[in-house]
């Protein structure tokens, strides 16, 4: 099942789901700060629904109107949004879709080989030319990785990584579009976070061996300045998910100290999970997906870099997936 359709299917006001690890958190280029884009579990509607809307939560305006979606992700230039959404002529081989949020005018690719599932929503490189994509083999699993396409025509499918068998995913570019990071996964489940050059050279493992980030994130994010990935995981089974950072070389591994705190043990009625975290485009803020203490609130939030300044973003509950863009704000 592709990434956004997991999301799409199981988005709730009352738990935290698994979303997969090819979603929208995202490394970003520096710029100024705009729009942000989110989805939304509509009950009404039964699926979920993508928004833009102001840093505040005002001017909030619906994104797609071609069915479900979810995962977007701003162009580096915030001119288009990437998007997870079914393919509208009925089919299941779309490779992504890329909405113009001001006129609403869309397009979908077709995976470029129909031997290979191609779940590109997720990131954009750095100058905006192409798309990363989690790959994986119909018929091969020895095809599962990362690959790209180019984000004109859906075209130029490129391969990153392999891993035969498992899953590699939410993978984002360094902000000088060098290198990507990845979120790597075997059989036996979660391995850790990875680096890698773009020519699939320089492979490593930044993460130490006995830290696990959970693949109920939606992937790391690279800073604007390149030096530092957030990530998410738990200190262990029972407790909820927390925001982490760790420097792009590996060292600095800590918890991003949010007040009041996240990753609380699930045996305390207080405790609260934060995930999906992204940057600000000018790099001193964090966007993320935080569930109240008693489960029944999921919205989103930023604070500043430094885990100060906790504000709420969205108050309409079943809210997450958030990106920051550089499109102008409304209003």
């Amino acid at each position: 099942m592709k990434p956004w359709s997991k999301g799409l299917a199981v988005v709730t006001t009352a738990t935290l789901v698994f979303l997969g690890p090819g979603g929208p958190v995202h490394g970003k280029t520096p710029g100024p700060n705009g729009r942000i884009a989110f989805a939304r579990f509509d009950h009404a509607l039964g699926q979920g629904v993508t928004y833009t809307a102001n840093p505040d939560g005002s001017h909030q305006q619906q994104l797609y109107f071609g069915g479900g979606s979810a995962f977007p992700n701003w162009s580096p230039d915030g001119s288009q949004v990437l998007i997870g959404a079914p393919c509208t002529d009925g089919t299941e081989t779309c490779a992504a879709t890329i909405v113009d949020p001001d006129s609403g005018t869309f397009r979908q690719f077709k995976w470029p080989d129909p031997t290979l599932e191609i779940d590109c929503a997720g990131h954009w490189s750095p100058d905006g030319q192409r798309l990363v994509c989690s790959g994986f083999g119909l018929t091969d699993p020895s095809r599962n990785g990362i690959y790209t396409i180019r984000a004109s025509d859906g075209g130029g499918l490129t391969r990153i990584t392999s891993n035969p068998g498992g899953e590699d995913g939410g993978g984002d570019f360094s902000p000088d579009g060098k290198r990507m990071v990845f979120l790597r996964s075997d059989d036996s489940g979660p391995v850790g976070l990875f680096v890698v050059k773009l020519n699939g050279s320089g492979l490593r493992q930044i993460t130490p061996p006995d830290f696990v980030p959970a693949f109920a994130d939606s992937g790391p994010s690279w800073s604007p300045t390149g030096n530092t990935i957030l990530l998410t995981t738990r200190s262990d089974a029972d407790h909820r998910l927390a925001i982490w950072v760790i420097n792009a070389d590996g060292s600095g591994l800590h918890q991003l100290p949010i007040m009041p705190a996240c990753g609380g043990a699930f045996s305390d009625p207080k405790s609260v999970s934060c995930f999906q975290p992204g940057w600000s485009p000018d790099g001193t803020k964090i966007i993320f997906t935080r569930i109240s203490a008693n489960g029944t609130q999921q919205n989103i939030y930023t604070v500043n870099a430094d885990g100060s300044g906790l504000t709420q973003v969205t108050n309409s509950g079943g809210a997450q997936m958030a990106d920051w863009g550089t499109h102008p704000l409304a209003g």
